[in-house]
């Protein structure tokens, strides 16, 4: 009998002790501590646990890096999950929470009081990837536009949804500092192109002229160095005064405008060049009634146009398409050309003031055209596929 208990007690711990180690695991409940000299019984269990232990601790140290590298973004950032056919908050940044003033709950039902303009919109595309801008109102003031994006992923059979909000005025501000210091490494380029050879030659010439008599060979010195600095000083003369054509553009002076008439009277302009260049030209223009600068916009479709011709100079057979088109209130006027296409490196350079790889280029052409597509609402933008360049310059109808 002593025995047979003594056996039963030894049974019931044994069962015990794995039900409970199993039930920890099961849980990922790793609070346990063991002996460091476990029963040989259990030592394969033991392990187990131990390691099962580790690669949880692992993954929590993982998480808290990822959340804390999260809450590092100033951009707003929620991540849902998808439970039992309901999406709950699965991780929130600070900066989401702060910005719009949102408690950090598990609930999303209960987000959408405080940002119903995201909600609505999310739930319209039924939770599919989105990119648009968004108007949220904050109490007490007024409307914001904030850029919405957002991806769906699953992972491991778990829906996930990614939101991500930023504020447009930050990635404007982010862009003008950009462009400003783009602008002012070009300029910085060319004045020093040109001041470090003036400086060096007047050094040179201030030598020369110290000398009580001067040979022939000290003459022509002095005359060169002269003819440099004036060619050097007329560069930089243009140079600043392309500079002011930029910085100095006037406010359109807007008036109703058949576009229709306004892109034929430009390509009848640049007709004799189209000719003359061997130029085949397709238009297809759409009547369209806008009002515009029609000099300013002349300015624009005229420096298109020149782009296009100049891109096609090693081309046999040369072709440009010119199309005015309307889709709802978006009014496009598309110029394309089978030339040579834009190369990847300068793609992000081509609308920088100054920037040219033409050597007779001044640099200021598609910035221009930039600057006043955009005083008149607009975009102006490009698309290079092979054999084929396309500049858009699109415009909204009121």
């Amino acid at each position: 009998m002593i025995a047979f208990v003594e056996w039963y007690g030894f049974v019931r711990h044994e069962q015990s002790f794995y039900e409970k180690t199993i039930k920890s695991i099961l849980h990922q409940d790793f609070s346990t501590h063991f002996s460091s000299t476990p029963n040989k019984n259990h030592k394969s269990l033991i392990r187990l646990y131990n390691e099962l232990k580790e690669k949880q601790f692992e993954k929590t140290s993982q998480e808290t890096i990822f959340r804390n590298l999260l809450d590092t973004l100033d951009s707003g950032i929620l991540i849902l999950t998808k439970k039992d056919s309901e999406w709950k908050v699965f991780l929130m940044n600070n900066y989401f929470s702060e910005l719009f003033s949102v408690p950090k709950v598990s609930d999303w039902s209960h987000i959408r009081h405080f940002i119903p303009a995201v909600f609505e919109e999310i739930e319209k595309t039924k939770y599919q990837d989105i990119k648009a801008s968004i108007n949220i109102r904050f109490e007490k003031e007024n409307f914001q536009t904030f850029v919405m994006q957002t991806s769906r992923t699953t992972s491991y059979n778990q829906d996930y949804f990614v939101l991500l909000l930023d504020p447009i005025q930050k990635i404007i501000d982010k862009k003008e500092k950009e462009s400003w210091v783009n602008l002012m490494s070009v300029i910085s380029h060319e004045l020093m192109n040109s001041l470090t050879p003036i400086q060096s030659l007047s050094k040179s010439l201030q030598v020369i002229t110290t000398q009580e008599t001067l040979d022939k060979e000290d003459i022509e010195d002095l005359q060169n160095g002269l003819e440099t600095i004036s060619n050097r000083s007329n560069h930089l003369q243009f140079f600043v005064e392309n500079y002011r054509k930029l910085a100095s553009l006037p406010s359109p002076q807007k008036q109703m405008t058949d576009l229709s008439i306004l892109v034929s009277e430009c390509l009848n302009v640049m007709q004799p060049l189209l000719k003359s260049e061997n130029i085949f030209l397709h238009s297809e223009l759409e009547k369209i009634y806008l009002e515009v600068d029609r000099q300013q916009l002349e300015q624009v479709l005229i420096n298109l146009i020149t782009n296009s011709i100049y891109a096609l100079k090693n081309i046999s057979e040369k072709e440009i398409f010119v199309q005015l088109t309307q889709s709802d209130k978006r009014i496009s006027i598309h110029i394309s050309d089978n030339g040579v296409g834009v190369e990847k490196e300068i793609e992000k350079k081509l609308f920088l003031p100054f920037f040219t790889t033409r050597k007779e280029g001044a640099g200021i052409g598609l910035t221009l055209s930039k600057n006043v597509v955009e005083a008149h609402g607009g975009y102006l933008f490009f698309s290079s596929e092979t054999e084929k360049t396309t500049f858009t310059v699109q415009l909204r109808k009121e």
